[in-house]
């Protein structure tokens, strides 16, 4: 202990008389631009908070679940036009997209690469939240991402390698099939659950519903976070990184939008595939490009996710309060319809009866 003390010292010390030298322990360093090793406790951190936010998600997906009603549900699979727009949108759109971009503004190869392997990940859970918060199609949201992540297994590697060719050979991109699995159970289990007890409590499930909905949205916002304290990388990421980071979402919800519109969707789906588009597993993104690049090649390409995972909330944020404003000024609302139903069912009973009204139908 007494050793560590005074290496802490020594490396202090030196820091001060040399503002712009590496700390001793860095593994990556260019300039003042370091990447430090976790240290102990930032690991105990990230165990800790990873549990905590896996459990939160878990019941965040279940009361989600509490929302689908099984014989629409079941109505997607087996008619999955839905499901088949937005495989379009999530294997067809995106990775291309993805190729377009990299291509458009000429970046490193090993920056081309990790931008595709986002854009060939299966959706993201953070979709449903905001689906139900723009009042989407929360069954065909839960069943694209059950879907997508399913079907990721088979199409990513077939995308990475149509897309990877010409920066890198894609046997060299790693793909962790347990993580990929481990988000489906992560997924299926819970919304069950949540199907379930939407079947026999349906009172039950709606108060869960709303508690889940919240809890989501701040679980949205805590990820995205923690995962920017966690990241600790003090280098600039390249300024055209930025740039794509930033239209690569955009692009996706909108595509996503207008191909559902054309494929005659309704404007409720519409709104639900944009999301399941835009918005990507950039955990797994995160894990793929950790296990297959060395530190060296991390330090071009590691906080892409990050930013990308930033501005597709962001996005997503600025498309829930749209809505949430079209919504207050242009559309009635349930209550607002059935009162009007009811007083155009009392005039036509006044017309029948001579002009008497009731006094519970005034």
């Amino acid at each position: 202990m007494q050793t560590n003390f005074l290496s802490q010292q020594f490396n202090a010390g030196f820091l001060a008389e040399n503002p712009t030298a590496c700390p001793a322990n860095a593994t990556i360093c260019d300039g003042t631009s370091c990447v430090l090793p976790d240290d102990n406790f930032n690991q105990t951190l990230s165990v800790v908070l990873s549990t905590v936010l896996t459990i939160m998600l878990a019941l965040v997906m279940f009361s989600m679940g509490c929302n689908v009603e099984l014989k629409n549900f079941l109505g997607h699979i087996k008619r999955p036009w839905g499901i088949f727009v937005g495989f379009l949108c999530q294997f067809g759109i995106m990775p291309l997209t993805a190729f377009l971009l990299s291509l458009a503004f000429n970046i490193l190869p090993i920056q081309a690469v990790v931008v595709l392997i986002m854009g060939c990940c299966p959706g993201g859970t953070a979709s449903n939240v905001i689906a139900y918060w723009v009042d989407g199609d929360m069954d065909l949201s839960i069943s694209m991402t059950t879907c997508s992540t399913l079907l990721a297994m088979g199409m990513m590697p077939l995308c990475l390698f149509i897309y990877t060719k010409m920066w890198t050979d894609s046997d060299a991109i790693v793909l962790p099939y347990n993580s990929i699995g481990t988000s489906l159970v992560a997924l299926v289990i819970p919304v069950s659950f949540g199907i379930f007890v939407n079947h026999k409590w349906p009172s039950k499930a709606k108060i869960i519903l709303k508690v889940g909905s919240i809890v989501g949205a701040v679980l949205i916002v805590v990820i995205a976070v923690v995962g920017g304290i966690l990241y600790r990388g003090s280098w600039i990421i390249s300024p055209k990184l930025w740039i794509i980071g930033t239209i690569f979402p955009a692009a996706g919800y909108i595509l996503g939008f207008f191909l559902a519109r054309i494929a005659g969707l309704s404007w409720h789906r519409c709104r639900t595939v944009s999301l399941e588009t835009g918005m990507q597993n950039t955990q797994l993104c995160s894990t793929i490009v950790q296990l297959s690049f060395t530190p060296e090649q991390l330090e071009l390409m590691f906080t892409f996710p990050l930013l990308y995972s930033i501005f597709q909330l962001l996005f997503a944020l600025l498309i829930l309060g749209g809505y949430r404003l079209y919504r207050r000024h242009h559309v009635k609302t349930q209550t607002d319809v059935e009162k009007t139903e009811q007083k155009e069912d009392s005039n036509s009973n006044a017309k029948i009866n001579g002009g008497f009204v009731s006094d519970e139908m005034k």
